[in-house]
């Protein structure tokens, strides 16, 4: 991570098409099924996977490895996404994630004095 800096996220949609594995905790599950009006147990079934880990589970993803929930550039679940979405590029990213990631650099003191 660059110290001193916090990547201000455009909604491109780009980190949605990156395959991979989107965990979920059980807070997660509850609330996007909530989310979604569905009981807990078809959400499970109908758009989650149980990880390569076999540590818990993860969202399934498109045959072109886009998320489920993405549509177009817009996230389905965005009030609800889970943790892992919600913290990228920030708290995680992975190696070359600046050519695909839309993220404006905002220096940390700017926002500072917005607060």
């Amino acid at each position: 991570m660059e110290e001193g800096v916090h990547y201000a996220c455009q909604r491109c949609g780009n980190c949605c098409r990156w395959p991979g594995e989107v965990p979920l905790s059980d807070p997660e599950l509850d609330r996007i099924s909530a989310f979604l009006g569905m009981s807990l147990h078809d959400f499970i079934a109908d758009y989650t996977d149980l990880r390569l880990n076999r540590s818990g589970l993860t969202l399934i993803e498109k045959p072109n490895h886009e998320c489920v929930f993405l549509d177009g550039i817009d996230c389905r679940i965005q009030a609800v996404k889970p943790d892992q979405c919600s913290g990228f590029p920030n708290q995680w990213n992975f190696p070359g994630w600046r050519r695909s990631c839309e993220a404006i650099p905002v220096p940390l003191k700017e926002i500072d004095k917005s607060v």
